[in-house]
């Protein structure tokens, strides 16, 4: 008993830590599970800001629909998309506009931190609504590419 007693004793002292081996396995292993994970959810980001904008023109376009019921007309492009959220000043039919506006908090801001863009008369159909994409700049391809309601 007391020979086990000391097998013991030895055998926690000569465990001291991990070896640099076992260390730099356990590295590249989560440096292998870490590149995976980049190489599948960015893509995925990408199509998400994408299917935000598409959703973001969907809902400023029935705000517009419902303006127009309203206000007889769409919003010149001097009032732009803020007249959805607040009256228009010299507003003709101002009686007309629905309480608290047609979007709350106004236009929202496409997934790059820009705001929509709001064209009437549009040039594919009566308005146009549209972001010029991640760059911020009209035209493009792929990610970089216009969305507008016209897609």
């Amino acid at each position: 008993m007391k020979e086990m007693l000391r097998l013991r004793k030895n055998a926690k002292k000569t465990q001291k830590g991990v070896t640099l081996v076992e260390l730099l396995v356990v590295l590249a292993i989560l440096a292998f599970i870490s590149a995976i994970v980049v190489v599948n959810v960015l893509p995925e980001r990408d199509r998400a800001a994408v299917r935000k904008v598409e959703i973001d023109i969907n809902v400023i376009e029935s705000a517009l629909d419902q303006y127009r019921l309203d206000m007889i007309r769409y919003p010149t492009m001097a009032q732009g998309l803020a007249a959805l959220a607040t009256l228009p000043a010299g507003a003709a039919r101002a009686e007309r506009y629905r309480p608290g506006g047609y979007l709350r908090g106004g236009a929202p801001l496409d997934p790059w931190g820009a705001p929509y863009q709001y064209r009437y008369p549009g040039k594919t159909g009566v308005v146009d609504i549209f972001s010029f994409g991640a760059d911020g700049e009209a035209g493009g391809e792929g990610l970089n590419a216009d969305i507008g309601n016209w897609n």
